[in-house]
This record gives C-alpha cells, sequence and structure tokens, in this order.
C-alpha cells in the first residue's frame, strides 16, 4: 500500500516557509549616512567637467545632452578641511530637453574609516529645480554588499564666484547583514 500524505507536508511547508521570511526580514537593517560633497566647476582643482555634447550649443547643466565626469571628495562635514571618507565618481548627463532632469551615475569609493574598501552604486534622475534631489542606491560591495535605498543630494553653499559647492548627501540603506 503506497503512503498517503495529508496535511503534516503542507504545515510543515508553511511553517518553513514563515521561518525563512523571518529569518530574511531580521537580517535586513536600516543605516542613514550623511556626508557632505565638494563639488567645484572649474580651475586647476576642478572636481566636475563637461565632457562632450551638442555641437554648437553651450555645454551646461541644463543643455541637453551634455555629460558630465565627476569626482567629488566625500567628507565627514562641510568644512573643505574635513576628513575625507572616499571620493564620488561617476557621470551627469543632461537628459530632459528642458534641462529639468540630469541622469546620475555615481559610485561611492570608501578609502577612509570602518568603510574602507567599500562602494556604494548610485543611479536615478536628480530633479535639478527640487531642494532635496532623490536617487537611488541600487548596489553596494564589502560592508555595504547587497544595499538598498535612497539617498538626497542638497545644496547647503553655493558661492557663484567659484563655482563651489557643498552639497550634502544623506544616504539611507536597507542592507542584509551577512
Amino acid at each position: 500500500m503506497a503512503p498517503t500524505f495529508s496535511t503534516p507536508p503542507k504545515k510543515f511547508l508553511t511553517l518553513s516557509m514563515f521561518f525563512i521570511f523571518t529569518i530574511i526580514y531580521q537580517a535586513n537593517t536600516q543605516t542613514t549616512l550623511v556626508f557632505y560633497l565638494q563639488d567645484i566647476a572649474t580651475g586647476p582643482n576642478a572636481t566636475v567637467s563637461p565632457v562632450t555634447g551638442i555641437t554648437g550649443k553651450v555645454w551646461s547643466y541644463n543643455t541637453f545632452g551634455t555629460i558630465f565626469v565627476i569626482d567629488d571628495p566625500v567628507m565627514l562635514s562641510p568644512s573643505p578641511s574635513s576628513t575625507i571618507v572616499g571620493r564620488a565618481q561617476g557621470m551627469l548627463v543632461a537628459s530632459a530637453h528642458d534641462g529639468a532632469n540630469v541622469n546620475v551615475v555615481m559610485s561611492i569609493v570608501f578609502s577612509n574609516l570602518q568603510y574602507s574598501g567599500s562602494t556604494l552604486e548610485i543611479q536615478g534622475i536628480s530633479r535639478q529645480f527640487e531642494k532635496y534631489k532623490e536617487v537611488s542606491v541600487v548596489s553596494g560591495t564589502g560592508r555595504f554588499r547587497f544595499a538598498r535605498g535612497y539617498a538626497t543630494f542638497e545644496t547647503a553653499f553655493y558661492d557663484p564666484q567659484t563655482t563651489h559647492s557643498i552639497i550634502r548627501f544623506t544616504i539611507t540603506l536597507m542592507q542584509m547583514q551577512p
């Protein structure tokens, strides 16, 4: 006579799935980090620069088709003499015809403190005319492996004479703990 299976295997499967989801949920933690980007657009120490754009047009943040590269220091405070914890390296693309949006593809490469050697990958549309510009955290390496979340940019200071901006960079992460 063949064995018959009734509700016990179904109960076992249901309980197993419950425990698996509980373990996965508890392994995630939320972390908020605040850093400051020192952004300089002109001069020999420029950290952001246009590299190409549409021929015959001015290459600027609000001119469709302009592509910039960035290599901003990431610092612990807004002071230019603050501790550097890494670099924000990547590209900005003026991707809206009306200049309202810039596509951000950026890596935060940490070189100091407990995150040294780790990276966070940032991607999304930065809405130029909003006070807080929100983009996605899509991945990470090292201490930020499997990280997901969002980041906001807020201009804390801007000097039009020197084109020096200090940008408050707040990162909120949901991260699996190893």
